[in-house]
């Protein structure tokens, strides 16, 4: 393996020096977790027939021995989610490869799993980030039985992953096996799907036109087939040595997608009995950088830049924006995946997959090759991919060189030396954008604000005409205390209209756009946010602001004093309709106590004053103490 990049070996030991304390104490608690011994040791012998009480005889005999260990299954399944219908037989595969093993296996517990291509736009949409606590919470209740030697995890989308991820870590005295479902087979192509949608948003096709292009893109069981947040978890999920080699895109209604499932299980048996690859070993300092340069090597979902945090806290590792642009400069770019290219995530892993981009990024040495993973020590193992010889599983050495370069190319020769993420900050405060799918002559925009405060307002300008022009959109109130910070990804197809049209445009936004924004610039997650007193609450029309991703600006032009104005209050018709209806009254606890969004927009986690250290970028007057959850 190549040198570790100095950049890179950098920014793990200032990860590192920073999550001292926190990692310490977790790790502290997690051994602790141990000393007593697997869980069904410690229960009585009331408490273990209750455990068994439901399961077939063969299952009850080996549990009665008291010395094989038991696999707890935390699932996600509704068969709403076509990422997540698979699941609803993984359950009954899961036990038989246990048995064959001479151990068990039970559904612990359920998670609820919002879909967001359901509630894009909707009401819902706003309980959507929240759900990912919820699911970390119910997987520490699904797991709090004491009664597990190992944990299984299944989920694929978009907030599932992540809670699962943090709810896991609170166990991660075991060891813990994701396993995904795959995605579903290649629908019509992602230019055509594009294509109609633009035309939607100008009224220039029906409703119908777009139904059937929809159906023609989301067709079957399996995850949605562009690179949004869903497939983003599952790339970080190889890299961070949770899943079984290569099994993040293998389609769903295969045998090959059955024996991986079945090895999943099997692999959990086997920590079990030897202790090794606790999920506390597992996810550390080191492959959680190895995550994020994943996510930024191929162009992954910004709503990372929020997840990522949460997850790491979950493990006791302090993580923030400036860590994932700094790495951003020195990782190169090596898939061009839809929205950031024409072709999905089938055709990806055709040209090579995740095996070629481990092993491409581990020989350029830009990620750390010396991490455990559930497969032991080493991520050599992931440079391998899985196939059915003869009825069985086998795994051999992926593609050397990509068999497309238009979809994937080797560290030597990239689509970029840059990732696909940049942090960008001045007197409006700091946020993130995805430049992976913006072209270079659309990365620096200077134009007058466009002010609203919600996305509906937005799209009404927009059909009115009043928005064809040079623009800035600015959307506040959309943070995580405001409404939850919904995806935005609504107003995509209107703002690449207006770009299409040649104006200048750009979006700055408090709230989050999809792992599918798209071509037009997007400051998004803007910290701190309109209703915390961020400095985007004193935006008025007409301003003039300048967004320039290249060198990492986000500022007003020729106001001396932008925080010197009073700010703006939301109207109180959107605060009363964000607080109540489709749920959100359920959530006003989450509301009043959310971090921010580069905190990890959590209520996990107890606040730790002063943990985020910026004292490597140029200071802000106008952006307040960032303190880390912790």
């Amino acid at each position: 393996m190549a040198r570790l990049n100095p950049v890179v070996a950098e920014v793990t030991d200032r990860i590192r020096e920073k999550s001292r304390r926190t990692r310490a104490d977790y790790l502290r608690r997690m051994d602790a977790a141990n000393e007593g011994g697997v869980g069904r040791a410690k229960l009585s012998c009331a408490n273990w027939a209750h455990a068994f009480a439901g399961s077939p005889i063969r299952d009850k005999l080996t549990a009665m021995g008291g010395k094989q260990p038991n696999i707890g299954i935390v699932t996600a399944y509704n068969d709403m989610l076509s990422a997540h219908q698979p699941f609803e037989r993984f359950p009954d595969i899961v036990r038989q490869a246990a048995r064959e093993m001479d151990a068990t296996a039970q559904v612990a517990g359920g998670t609820p799993a919002m879909c967001d291509g359901v509630t894009q736009g909707r009401p819902g949409m706003e309980l959507s980030l929240f759900s990912r606590d919820v699911i970390a919470m119910s997987t520490g209740v699904a797991l709090t039985h004491d009664a597990f030697d190992a944990g299984l995890m299944l989920g694929v989308c978009d907030k599932i992953v992540p809670g699962l991820f943090m709810g896991a870590l609170a166990f991660g005295h075991l060891p813990v096996v994701f396993a995904p479902a795959g995605p579903m087979p290649s629908g019509i192509p992602n230019a055509e799907k594009a294509r109609v949608r633009a035309l939607y948003a100008q009224n220039q096709v029906d409703r119908q036109t777009l139904l059937e292009s929809e159906i023609g893109s989301y067709h079957s069981p399996g995850t949605c087939t562009f690179y949004g947040t869903a497939n983003s978890n599952q790339m970080m999920m190889e890299l961070g040595g949770l899943h079984m080699p290569s099994t993040a895109f293998v389609h769903p209604e295969t045998g090959l997608r059955d024996a991986l499932t079945a090895a999943a299980a099997k692999r959990a048996v086997e920590l079990a009995r030897t202790g090794e690859s606790r999920m506390a070993d597992v996810i550390s300092e080191k492959s959680i950088v190895n995550m994020i340069v994943a996510l930024l090597a191929t162009g992954g979902s910004t709503n990372h830049a929020i997840h990522l945090v949460a997850m790491a806290r979950s493990a006791g590792v302090l993580i923030d924006w400036t860590d994932m642009d700094q790495l951003s400069s020195v990782t190169p770019l090596l898939a061009r995946v839809y929205p950031n290219g024409s072709a999905d995530v089938n055709a990806f892993q055709a040209a090579g997959g995740v095996a070629f981009v481990a092993r491409e990024l581990a020989q350029a040495g830009n990620i750390h090759s010396d991490v455990t993973t559930i497969m032991g020590q080493g991520i050599e193992a992931y440079f391998q991919e899985p196939s059915m010889v003869d009825g069985e599983l086998v795994w051999r050495d992926g593609v050397s060189e990509s068999l497309d370069t238009d979809i994937l190319r080797p560290a030597s020769n990239p689509f970029d030396r840059e990732g696909g993420l940049r942090l960008v900050q001045g007197d409006l405060g700091r946020a993130v954008i995805k430049v992976s799918a913006v072209k270079p002559e659309n990365r620096i925009v200077e134009a007058p604000a466009a002010v609203f405060e919600t996305q509906e307002d937005a799209l009404q300008a927009f059909k009115d005409g009043h928005l064809n022009r040079d623009v800035v959109v600015v959307l506040r109130f959309q943070g995580p205390r405001a409404n939850g910070m919904p995806e935005l990804h609504s107003l995509s197809p209107a703002l690449s209209v207006l770009q299409d049209k040649g104006f200048k445009v750009a979006f700055v936004t408090d709230g989050r756009m999809s792992g599918a924004s798209g071509k037009t610039p997007a400051a998004i997650h803007v910290s701190p946010e309109a209703l915390a007193g961020g400095p985007i609450a004193h935006v008025r029309d007409g301003d003039i602001i300048r967004l320039d991703a290249e060198a990492g600006t986000l500022t007003t032009v020729g106001i001396a004093d932008l925080t010197g104005r009073p700010a703006a209050v939301r109207s109180d018709a959107h605060a009363e309709g964000s607080s109540w209806g489709y749920g959100r009254e359920l959530f006003g606890a989450f509301r009043h106590v959310v971090s921010t969004a580069e905190e990890g927009a959590s209520v996990c986690f107890q606040p730790t004053p002063g943990a985020i250290d910026h004292k490597d970028t140029p200071p802000d007057p106008n952006v307040v103490d960032r303190a880390v959850d912790a």
